[in-house]
């Protein structure tokens, strides 16, 4: 009975401390929200823009809250972003006592390497990739109608262009934990480089406009991150193992 009663109690203490973690990260990315949206909505909504505004392209709203639904998707997508250390804060001292040690060094690093990846990813495919995109859809469209974007559709265009590139550029650290638990290893994937090429090629034909350089400036990248990811996988042991030749 005691037993039972402590196991209640284990799992109240971890509800409560749940529920704790949800309502600060909830708080966080309202009062982010907020901030946004009354003192920086218009400089950043500027910024997202620029690309078309700087080539003589009006945005038009074909609905009356279309203006103002797509400023609060903004702010509510930079509130995620600016909040999110705090989140990941959050996330981390929930899961930090069922870690070892050296698991802890480990999650820690983890975590700055796919912060830092994404935003490489987001960084690279707006500078390099998304203006070549912008262009190839303005001309191939010249001589035949006039230009007249939706604010809303131009939004979600830009986040569902990007997103990919920085969701890809995570492909070591998504190697790097399915092989840490043992889900695959280095002799898997280097048997199957080939198919990883074919699919990558395949992607960046699926994500970029057609022409060939801004494919290319998708695969070599995500090709290159591969080839980076077998390195680390090479050197890196399962978790049973590691823990039965420490023992």
């Amino acid at each position: 009975m005691n037993q039972s009663q402590d196991q209640r109690q284990s799992v109240m203490t971890h509800l409560l401390a749940l529920r704790k973690i949800l309502v600060i990260c909830a708080a966080s990315i309202a009062a982010a929200f907020f901030l946004i949206f009354s003192l920086a909505i218009d400089p950043l909504m500027g910024l997202i823009l620029q690309p078309i505004t700087a080539r003589g392209i009006e945005v038009i709203y074909t609905a009356m809250s279309e203006a103002l639904t797509t400023k609060m998707k903004v702010a509510l997508i930079a509130a995620v972003v600016v909040s999110s250390p705090i989140v990941f804060w959050q996330i981390w001292s929930f899961v930090k006592p069922a870690l070892y040690t050296h698991e802890k060094k480990a999650v820690r690093l983890l975590f700055f390497i796919t912060v830092f990846l994404f935003l490489l990813g987001v960084a690279f495919c707006y500078g390099a990739v998304y203006m070549l995109a912008v262009d190839f859809f303005i001309v191939s469209g010249e001589n035949l109608a006039v230009p007249m974007l939706s604010i809303d559709k131009y939004v979600s265009f830009l986040f569902g262009f990007v997103v990919p590139f920085g969701l890809a550029f995570e492909l070591p650290v998504i190697l790097y934990v399915t092989t840490r638990m043992g889900v695959t290893n280095y002799q898997m994937l280097a048997s199957k480089r080939k198919f990883v090429i074919l699919a990558v090629v395949v992607i960046a034909a699926i994500l970029t406009p057609p022409d060939v350089v801004s494919q290319v400036l998708l695969a070599i990248p995500i090709l290159l991150l591969f080839e980076v990811a077998l390195l680390i996988c090479r050197h890196v042991k399962p978790r049973e193992q590691k823990e039965e030749a420490e023992a």
